[in-house]
This record gives C-alpha cells, sequence and structure tokens, in this order.
C-alpha cells in the first residue's frame, strides 16, 4: 500500500499549476532595491560624485574595493572636491553585495544597478575598474559584454539608497534627499517623504 501512496502523490503534482520559471526567458521582476552591480555616478553638470576620499574601501568587509584617490586638477577638475577617484576597482570574485560601501559613502557616488547576473570568461573581467564603472553620458552604467541586462536594470541605479541619506544622518528622516543625478535629476519623493520636507 506504501507505493501506491508515493504513485498517488506523484499523479496529483501532473495536474497542479507549477511553480517553476522558464529561467533565464522568463525572470521575476526585481525590486527597486535590488543590490546588483556597482556604478560610479555623476552628478547632473557631468561631473564624477567619487572624491577619492576612501571610506567605501576602508568598510567594505570582503577587501574587494581598491581605491587611490588624487588632486583635482586646478584647470580641468573632475570632481567638485579637492580630490577625486583616480584608480577605482571591485573585485566581484569577492564581492558579497553587502552593500556597506553604499552606506558609507557620502556624496552617493557608489550605488547600485539591478543587475546580479554576469559571466566571466577569465578572472581579469571580474575587476573592474572606474572606467567601467562610471555612468556614461545619458547617466547609465556601461554595459559589457559578459553582463545579462534585462529592461529597467539600468534606471535609477540609486533607487535603493536610503531616504535617510547622507550617511543615515537622523536629521534627514522623513526628507527628500536625493542629490541631482546624470540623466535622471533629482529623484522623487518615495513613501513617507513628501516634497516640502515633511513627513506624513
Amino acid at each position: 500500500m506504501g507505493y501506491l501512496d508515493g504513485f498517488r502523490v506523484t499523479f496529483k503534482k501532473l495536474f497542479e499549476q507549477r511553480v517553476t520559471q522558464q529561467y533565464p526567458a522568463e525572470k521575476q521582476e526585481k525590486p527597486v532595491r535590488l543590490h546588483g552591480r556597482h556604478v560610479l555616478n555623476r552628478y547632473e553638470d557631468g561631473m564624477e560624485k567619487c572624491i577619492g576620499c576612501e571610506l567605501c574601501a576602508g568598510v567594505c568587509p570582503a577587501k574587494c574595493i581598491y581605491v587611490r584617490g588624487k588632486d583635482n586638477p586646478v584647470d580641468d577638475p573632475v570632481s567638485p572636491g579637492e580630490r577625486y577617484g583616480f584608480v577605482y576597482e571591485i573585485n566581484y570574485l569577492r564581492c558579497i553585495h553587502c552593500d556597506l560601501c553604499v552606506e558609507a559613502c557620502p556624496t552617493e557616488a557608489i550605488t547600485e544597478s539591478k543587475l546580479f547576473e554576469f559571466s566571466f570568461t577569465n578572472r581579469y573581467d571580474a575587476i573592474y575598474t572606474r572606467d567601467e564603472l562610471l555612468v556614461d553620458g545619458d547617466g547609465r552604467p556601461r554595459q559589457l559584454p559578459w553582463e545579462d541586462w534585462r529592461e529597467g536594470e539600468d534606471e535609477w541605479t540609486s533607487g535603493w539608497m536610503r531616504a535617510t541619506s547622507p550617511s543615515g544622518d537622523v536629521a534627514f528622516e522623513n526628507t527628500v534627499a536625493w542629490s541631482g543625478e546624470l540623466g535622471h535629476g533629482i529623484r522623487p519623493p518615495e513613501q513617507g517623504q513628501r516634497a516640502d520636507g515633511g513627513g506624513e
């Protein structure tokens, strides 16, 4: 009788609705705050947000970020600060996507896209350089050949950032504190925020 009970369960499942998705042809919708591949942002005027402070590298538990700051050229500054990120590298063989780097950044320079699917043919491709991480002239992440980008994954790369930015200061609670972002302008208020700076 035990065998027949097992077959009864099997045949019953044949006629139930399937829960399996046909990946990668069908994919679930990704939440706005999904932690994916990092990007380095620019201000609306095109200047880089990274000031080369190296806080992201210092807070990274996986030690996957390497930053070297350099003084801004007086005649042609790269960022509004005194310094900029001359060298910026992220090793995705080490990155655990904890996003402590994003939390630590005082200028919202490093944020995240919704892309998390990429495969490398060699280990050097897994080390993203400053040029590969920096957004293009439209404020969109650069799309590299080994990355599987889908529609919407490159929009609002700072979308997951906390509304209490910068750096979680309690004074910014319930305040719209987004800075301008190249290609997107200033983000609209999220739930629990008001454009006049008050909370609900």
